[in-house]
């Protein structure tokens, strides 16, 4: 009785403990838009303007949340650009080849990377922007080996279309 009490004990501490793995406030499959806006532009370190549309697509089953995580805000005015470009994070576009091969894929002479943010048939969610802004958040504890040679993802990355108004955010965990 006492050996089987002990098996019990031990099972409830090992799934709490695995259940303690995930990560705090990131929004699942089952949460609001407006929960998911308020992590992204949290993440994003961005206080909330006016939004006439929000889009979102996840795909958060996988183990401790393992997923991809996309969303697509269309703002009134030009209130987001001005953050943006005033937060040294930020980069204007064009991205670098890392963001490149995230988002959109990258062809070399070497071959094709990525595109790694995309949908179930291998297209880019981001659609092409000529005009904005993008910053990239490396979430994997090992960043001694560059991002894109690499057995596993956890990054974030965001792109504004200045244009259309429009910012992209982008979670993939693997």
């Amino acid at each position: 009785m006492k050996q089987r009490i002990l098996c019990i004990a031990a099972a409830l501490l090992a799934a709490l403990a695995l259940a303690g793995c995930g990560e705090a406030g990131r929004p699942g499959i089952g949460a609001s838009a407006k929960e998911k806006a308020a992590y992204a532009l949290g993440v994003l370190g961005l206080e909330e303007e006016a939004v006439t549309s929000i889009n979102t697509q996840t795909d958060r089953g996988g183990f401790h949340g393992d997923g991809t995580l996309f969303m697509e805000f269309t703002f009134v005015d030009d209130g987001m650009e001005e953050q943006i470009s005033a937060d040294p994070a930020w980069q204007p576009l064009p991205p670098d080849d890392t963001v490149q091969a995230l988002v959109w894929g990258l062809e070399t002479a070497a071959g094709s990377n990525g595109p790694f943010l995309a949908d179930e048939e291998g297209a880019p969610l981001v659609p092409p922007v000529k005009k904005g802004y993008y910053r990239l958040i490396d979430r994997q504890e090992q960043t001694d080996t560059p991002l894109l040679e690499r057995g596993s993802f956890n990054f974030t990355v965001a792109v504004y279309d200045a244009e259309a108004r429009v910012l992209y955010f982008g979670e993939l965990d693997t």
